[in-house]
């Protein structure tokens, strides 16, 4: 959407130029929707520029705080503002003040309101989710924020920036318990009421496109600190591991991989996730857990000849030299058990675990 800088829009209204005047339809629609309180109430129209929404609501009963950051918008309202004496007995006036409502302080607003309006300027803030949080917050109990905007599908595609489409009005609504819309010759006007606040929901995106490898590879010696390999049927020695199944943790699957794999039977408490490293195959990235199991039961066999011809316990200084060499990922988690034994590893990223 376009946010436009103060000068910019400093150097628009002292061009004399303005926006769409305000129509006696929006003006008939927001007296039938947001009529003052009996006794008068309090507005704030926030991207006031030549105050013509903001003298409106002022005869309609309200007393309005009309903010504008633009200089020269603000003196262009402030001349056209009737003298006290001249204003109708109902009109409680304007106080215009200057403020930039996205990035200033909101010191000179008061603290509570029952109509906050934003006239043609809400598609101009970038951080309007943000910005509606502070006014909603300033609403009393029973007040409204009423927006008016032009649709995407009524103005020229080189300024949809300048307006709001059906997708960003779900969102401006979402929360609100109260929500009616009215059109006023082409505009959008949308009076919201009862803001809600309820627990961030979670979701997801569509199906992923595969991205990355994960797994675990297991450290698990026996009572002389032997380390357990399995010799696979790519003709290199690994660790027990594989990936993690979906809603898994890395710990989780290190248990079931190893009593798959070896027969091996160990508890969760009994292990511990050490780093997670981090590099690529064939262009694909690669996550394997380091997970140490400190006790088991059982006696290693093949259970997935498949993958595995057979299963040794390893002294750990004879590693440096095995033959038949180490898959990668194996020799990383090992280098995280005993650091620096292996010689010449390729690059990989850890990040330890605290």
């Amino acid at each position: 959407m376009g946010h436009i800088a103060r000068e910019e829009w400093d150097a628009h209204y002292g061009d004399g130029k303005s926006f769409r005047p305000l129509g006696d339809t929006e003006r008939a629609l927001l007296h039938a929707l947001v009529p003052a309180p009996d006794g008068g109430g309090r507005a704030l129209d926030v991207g006031c520029g030549q105050g013509e929404l903001a003298r409106h609501l002022a005869a309609d009963g309200y007393e309005v705080d009309a903010v504008d950051h633009a200089p020269a918008a603000l003196r262009f309202a402030a001349a056209a503002q009737p003298p006290a004496p001249d204003r109708t007995p109902a009109s409680a006036g304007v106080r215009f003040v200057r403020c930039d409502i996205e990035n200033d302080a909101l010191d000179d607003l008061r603290a509570a309101y029952d109509l906050i309006t934003l006239r043609l300027s809400l598609a101009f803030l970038r951080d309007r989710t943000r910005v509606l949080n502070r006014l909603r917050e300033r609403l009393r109990p029973g007040g409204a924020l009423a927006v008016i905007t032009p649709l995407a599908d009524s103005v020229p595609d080189d300024r949809r920036e300048i307006v709001l489409d059906e997708a960003e009005i779900a969102l401006l609504t979402a929360g609100w318990r109260s929500v009616e819309r009215r059109d006023a010759e082409g505009l959008v006007v949308l009076v919201l009421r009862t803001p809600v606040c309820e627990p961030v929901a979670y979701g997801n995106k569509g199906r992923p496109s595969p991205h990355a490898l994960t797994g675990a590879g297991v450290v698990v010696t026996d009572a002389a600190g032997r380390v357990l390999l399995g010799h696979s049927v790519r003709g290199r020695w690994e660790l027990p591991g594989g990936k993690n199944d979906a809603d898994e943790s890395f710990t989780e699957a290190a248990v079931r991989e190893l009593a798959e794999e070896t027969g091996l039977r160990a508890e969760p408490g009994d292990a511990r996730l050490l780093a997670i490293l981090m590099d690529s195959t064939h262009g694909i990235p690669r996550l394997t857990a380091a997970v140490r199991v400190t006790a088991f039961t059982g006696e290693p066999v093949v259970r997935e000849p498949q993958l595995i011809r057979r299963w040794e316990w390893h002294e750990v200084h004879d590693l440096p030299a095995l033959a038949s060499g180490l898959f990668t990922p194996s020799a990383h988690v090992l280098d995280t058990v005993w650091p620096g034994l292996l010689p010449d590893l390729p690059p990989v990223h850890r990040h330890p675990v605290v």
